[in-house]
């Protein structure tokens, strides 16, 4: 692709390890860099900034085809990371260099996060004002190495930091969806209550997906959220569906399970708290190794002719 297309976008977040991982994965997303910007030093240090006197918020700038992932859905995926009504850092990180803020690079971006903070003022979930600010971009400074893709570094000190800062319990409590008991029994058939809800598992080779040739990608049957796609699927002969990777590892929670007397990994949709299957070491070593086993159950599939009629048309770029 030529690089003329792409178009950049800088967000304030708090601390930016957990802003790079949401944006990563994303399609249509060429690169999300860590760094320090809105400040009046040049090339400052993580510890000069963390000091809140040089005038800088730790940052992430996003390279990315509007194309295929609209400067919208950075905005919404944005505002979903964040406590946008927090005016003195973020979460256990206080200080102005934790504060929120969306970094403009041209008018259309202005207009377009004024429109989308506006919204999030009229129809969001938070009863206090929205204190994020809007402001030019100015000077990027790219962050030391150590705090690059620190999510994927330092996998295990990463999820006890987000967890243990409160910012993994707000997104859940704001942003994540919640059902009842009933509200899930009235919306999923019997067999998929009981492979979601109650971690259960469908017959082997008796289910609607395990030798599904079409292209498209399969959905949390709950949330509808975007999980895998029929071009990481392959026949491991289990009787189940298997794909190498997930869509976007984002959005699943993988814990260890010692039922049935073993020791397995076991997957769950992380928007749904739901089990969708488990994840073993035993895949084609050509994509990594690894065989997400899948029940057909906790899934939708979408076909790629209909993806953009359904509302995932940045997921069309999977099959070009």
């Amino acid at each position: 692709m030529n690089n003329t297309q792409y178009k950049k976008a800088t967000f304030a977040g708090g601390c930016f390890w957990c802003m790079v991982e949401p944006f990563d994965q994303q399609p249509g997303i060429h690169s999300v860099i860590s760094g320090y910007t809105g400040g009046h030093t040049e090339h400052p240090t993580y510890e000069e900034v963390c000091s809140n006197e040089t005038g800088h918020y730790e940052a992430v700038q996003i390279t990315y085809d509007p194309s295929v992932f609209s400067y919208e859905r950075l905005l919404n995926l944005f505002w979903q990371q964040i406590d946008p009504t927090d005016s003195g850092g973020q979460f256990n990180d206080r200080g102005s260099s934790y504060k929120t803020a969306i970094f403009f690079h041209d008018d259309e971006q202005r207009q377009l996060a004024e429109e989308s903070k506006n919204q999030l003022e009229v129809n969001g979930p938070f009863k206090q004002p929205i204190v994020t600010e809007i402001l030019p971009a100015k000077p990027f400074y790219e962050a030391e190495t150590a705090h690059q893709d620190y999510y994927k570094k330092n996998p295990f000190h990463y999820r006890l930091y987000k967890k243990g800062s409160g910012r993994e319990q707000f997104i859940n409590d704001y942003w994540k969806p919640s059902y009842t008991k009933e509200q899930l029994k009235a919306k999923l058939t019997p067999m998929q209550y009981h492979v979601t809800m109650e971690n259960g598992t469908e017959p082997p080779f008796k289910n609607a997906y395990h030798d599904n040739e079409k292209e498209g990608i399969y959905v949390d049957i709950i949330t509808g959220e975007p999980l895998f796609s029929s071009t990481d699927q392959y026949d491991a002969g289990c009787g189940w569906p298997s794909f190498t990777k997930p869509i976007n590892r984002n959005e699943l929670d993988e814990l260890l399970d010692t039922s049935l007397g073993m020791r397995r990994i076991e997957v769950r949709s992380q928007a749904a708290d739901a089990h969708l299957g488990h994840v073993f070491d035993d895949g084609p070593k050509e994509e990594g190794g690894m065989r997400y086993c899948i029940n057909s159950a906790a899934l939708r599939f979408i076909p790629k002719e209909d993806l953009k009629e359904e509302g995932y048309a940045q997921f069309e770029t999977l099959f070009n």
